[in-house]
Protein backbone atom coordinates (compact mmCIF):
# COMPACT_ATOMS: atom_id res chain seq x y z
CA UNK A 1 0.00 0.00 0.00
CA UNK A 2 1.23 3.46 -0.80
CA UNK A 3 2.04 5.68 2.05
CA UNK A 4 3.10 2.91 4.48
CA UNK A 5 6.51 3.31 4.28
CA UNK A 6 6.95 4.58 8.07
CA UNK A 7 4.59 2.01 9.56
CA UNK A 8 6.27 -0.38 7.62
CA UNK A 9 9.94 1.01 9.39
CA UNK A 10 8.49 1.17 12.89
CA UNK A 11 8.07 -2.82 12.50
CA UNK A 12 11.99 -2.26 12.74
CA UNK A 13 11.63 -2.31 16.47
CA UNK A 14 9.97 -5.87 16.30
CA UNK A 15 13.10 -8.18 14.38
CA UNK A 16 15.62 -9.33 16.73
CA UNK A 17 19.11 -9.79 15.85
CA UNK A 18 21.26 -12.99 16.53
CA UNK A 19 18.98 -15.46 16.18
CA UNK A 20 21.10 -18.24 16.47
CA UNK A 21 22.89 -17.06 19.86
CA UNK A 22 21.61 -17.12 23.36
CA UNK A 23 21.43 -13.30 24.31
CA UNK A 24 21.05 -12.04 27.72
CA UNK A 25 19.18 -8.92 26.47
CA UNK A 26 17.41 -9.15 23.27
CA UNK A 27 18.60 -6.26 20.53
CA UNK A 28 16.09 -5.45 17.86
CA UNK A 29 16.94 -3.87 14.65
CA UNK A 30 15.98 -0.51 15.45
CA UNK A 31 18.50 -0.36 17.95
CA UNK A 32 21.31 -1.69 16.32
CA UNK A 33 20.03 0.65 13.25
CA UNK A 34 20.90 3.84 15.74
CA UNK A 35 23.73 2.59 17.42
CA UNK A 36 25.58 2.19 14.12
CA UNK A 37 24.36 5.42 12.72
CA UNK A 38 25.81 7.06 15.95
CA UNK A 39 28.96 4.95 15.41
CA UNK A 40 29.50 5.82 11.40
CA UNK A 41 29.06 9.18 12.28
CA UNK A 42 32.06 9.39 14.97
CA UNK A 43 34.30 7.40 12.54
CA UNK A 44 33.19 10.51 10.07
CA UNK A 45 34.10 13.03 11.98
CA UNK A 46 37.32 10.68 12.90
CA UNK A 47 38.34 10.85 9.64
CA UNK A 48 38.00 14.59 8.94
CA UNK A 49 39.49 16.12 12.02
CA UNK A 50 42.45 13.06 12.42
CA UNK A 51 42.96 11.55 9.42
CA UNK A 52 42.77 14.26 6.90
CA UNK A 53 39.30 12.89 5.24
CA UNK A 54 36.55 14.95 3.73
CA UNK A 55 33.30 12.71 4.45
CA UNK A 56 29.75 13.55 4.57
CA UNK A 57 29.33 13.06 8.27
CA UNK A 58 25.52 13.43 7.62
CA UNK A 59 25.04 11.05 4.59
CA UNK A 60 26.68 8.78 6.51
CA UNK A 61 24.37 8.88 9.09
CA UNK A 62 21.65 8.91 7.06
CA UNK A 63 22.94 5.95 5.28
CA UNK A 64 23.66 4.32 8.48
CA UNK A 65 19.69 4.45 9.78
CA UNK A 66 18.95 2.49 6.43
CA UNK A 67 21.43 0.69 5.93
CA UNK A 68 19.54 -2.85 7.17
CA UNK A 69 15.96 -1.73 6.34
CA UNK A 70 15.75 -4.72 4.01
CA UNK A 71 15.36 -6.57 7.06
CA UNK A 72 11.80 -5.55 7.70
CA UNK A 73 10.79 -8.33 5.57
CA UNK A 74 13.43 -10.86 5.41
CA UNK A 75 14.47 -10.93 9.16
CA UNK A 76 17.93 -11.13 10.40
CA UNK A 77 19.74 -14.06 8.78
CA UNK A 78 22.47 -15.30 10.53
CA UNK A 79 26.26 -14.17 9.24
CA UNK A 80 27.36 -17.97 9.42
CA UNK A 81 24.14 -19.15 6.67
CA UNK A 82 24.12 -15.80 4.84
CA UNK A 83 27.87 -16.11 3.61
CA UNK A 84 27.90 -19.74 3.58
CA UNK A 85 29.37 -19.72 -0.18
CA UNK A 86 28.30 -17.80 -3.00
CA UNK A 87 25.34 -18.91 -4.14
CA UNK A 88 23.79 -18.46 -0.76
CA UNK A 89 25.35 -15.15 -0.33
CA UNK A 90 24.26 -13.63 -4.00
CA UNK A 91 20.67 -15.38 -3.81
CA UNK A 92 20.52 -13.62 -0.46
CA UNK A 93 21.21 -10.20 -2.20
CA UNK A 94 18.43 -10.42 -4.33
CA UNK A 95 15.88 -11.14 -1.65
CA UNK A 96 17.38 -8.20 0.08
CA UNK A 97 16.73 -5.81 -3.23
CA UNK A 98 13.58 -7.47 -3.46
CA UNK A 99 12.48 -6.68 -0.26
CA UNK A 100 13.85 -2.84 -0.47
CA UNK A 101 11.78 -2.74 -3.79
CA UNK A 102 8.96 -3.39 -1.24
CA UNK A 103 9.94 -0.87 0.99
CA UNK A 104 9.83 1.37 -1.75
CA UNK A 105 6.83 0.88 -3.52
CA UNK A 106 5.28 1.92 -0.15
CA UNK A 107 6.35 5.50 -1.07
CA UNK A 108 4.31 7.58 -2.67
CA UNK A 109 5.92 8.32 -6.33
CA UNK A 110 6.95 11.92 -5.81
CA UNK A 111 9.35 11.32 -2.50
CA UNK A 112 10.14 7.89 -3.83
CA UNK A 113 13.45 9.23 -5.63
CA UNK A 114 14.73 10.26 -2.61
CA UNK A 115 14.81 7.21 0.19
CA UNK A 116 16.29 5.16 -3.03
CA UNK A 117 19.03 7.83 -2.46
CA UNK A 118 20.06 6.51 1.01
CA UNK A 119 18.86 3.06 0.86
CA UNK A 120 20.29 2.08 -2.13
CA UNK A 121 24.07 1.78 -2.65
CA UNK A 122 25.11 4.07 -5.47
CA UNK A 123 29.29 3.70 -6.37
CA UNK A 124 29.53 7.33 -5.63
CA UNK A 125 29.33 6.25 -2.24
CA UNK A 126 31.29 3.66 -2.09
CA UNK A 127 33.39 5.62 1.12
CA UNK A 128 30.78 6.09 2.60
CA UNK A 129 29.45 2.46 2.58
CA UNK A 130 32.83 1.16 3.82
CA UNK A 131 32.19 3.37 6.91
CA UNK A 132 28.99 2.15 7.24
CA UNK A 133 30.11 -1.30 7.53
CA UNK A 134 32.92 -0.59 9.76
CA UNK A 135 30.12 1.00 12.22
CA UNK A 136 27.73 -2.22 11.19
CA UNK A 137 30.87 -4.13 12.57
CA UNK A 138 31.93 -1.77 15.24
CA UNK A 139 28.14 -1.92 16.80
CA UNK A 140 28.32 -6.11 16.59
CA UNK A 141 31.46 -6.24 18.20
CA UNK A 142 29.71 -3.65 21.27
CA UNK A 143 26.71 -6.12 21.51
CA UNK A 144 29.44 -8.87 22.12
CA UNK A 145 31.23 -7.11 24.87
CA UNK A 146 27.85 -6.56 26.89
CA UNK A 147 26.93 -10.42 26.37
CA UNK A 148 30.45 -11.20 27.44
CA UNK A 149 30.04 -8.69 30.90
CA UNK A 150 26.83 -9.68 31.31
CA UNK A 151 28.34 -13.56 31.71
CA UNK A 152 27.57 -14.95 28.36
CA UNK A 153 30.71 -16.81 26.60
CA UNK A 154 28.44 -17.63 23.85
CA UNK A 155 29.63 -14.08 21.99
CA UNK A 156 33.29 -14.56 22.23
CA UNK A 157 33.68 -16.45 18.85
CA UNK A 158 31.78 -13.78 17.20
CA UNK A 159 33.39 -11.02 19.41
CA UNK A 160 36.77 -12.34 18.19
CA UNK A 161 35.42 -12.27 14.52
CA UNK A 162 34.13 -9.02 14.17
CA UNK A 163 37.85 -7.92 16.08
CA UNK A 164 39.36 -9.71 13.18
CA UNK A 165 37.17 -8.09 10.67
CA UNK A 166 37.44 -5.07 11.41
CA UNK A 167 41.25 -5.18 11.59
CA UNK A 168 41.23 -6.69 7.77
CA UNK A 169 39.31 -2.96 6.60
CA UNK A 170 42.50 -1.34 7.81
CA UNK A 171 40.68 2.11 8.43
CA UNK A 172 42.53 4.43 10.58
CA UNK A 173 39.45 5.71 11.87
CA UNK A 174 38.61 2.61 12.60
CA UNK A 175 41.53 2.01 14.87
CA UNK A 176 41.33 4.85 16.15
CA UNK A 177 37.69 4.33 17.42
CA UNK A 178 38.71 0.95 19.10
CA UNK A 179 41.56 2.60 20.71
CA UNK A 180 40.40 5.11 22.14
CA UNK A 181 36.68 4.69 22.76
CA UNK A 182 35.86 1.06 22.93
CA UNK A 183 37.46 0.35 25.77
CA UNK A 184 34.74 2.23 27.85
CA UNK A 185 32.12 -0.19 27.10
CA UNK A 186 34.20 -2.61 28.91
CA UNK A 187 33.40 -0.41 32.12
CA UNK A 188 30.34 0.03 34.59
CA UNK A 189 28.79 3.63 34.33
CA UNK A 190 30.15 4.59 37.59
CA UNK A 191 33.98 3.36 36.28
CA UNK A 192 33.14 5.58 32.95
CA UNK A 193 32.06 8.70 34.88
CA UNK A 194 35.19 8.15 37.20
CA UNK A 195 37.50 9.74 34.75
Amino acid sequence: MKNSFFAILSRMKLINRWGLMRNTRSENLAEHSFDTAYIAHALAVISNTRCGGQVDAGRVVILAMYHDASEIFTGDLPTPVKYFNSGIRGAYKEVEKASLERLLASLPDDIRGSYENVTTPRKEDAELWQIVKAADKLSALVKCIEEEKAGNCEFRRAAAAQEQSLKEMAMPEVDIFIGEFLPAFYLTLDEQEAD
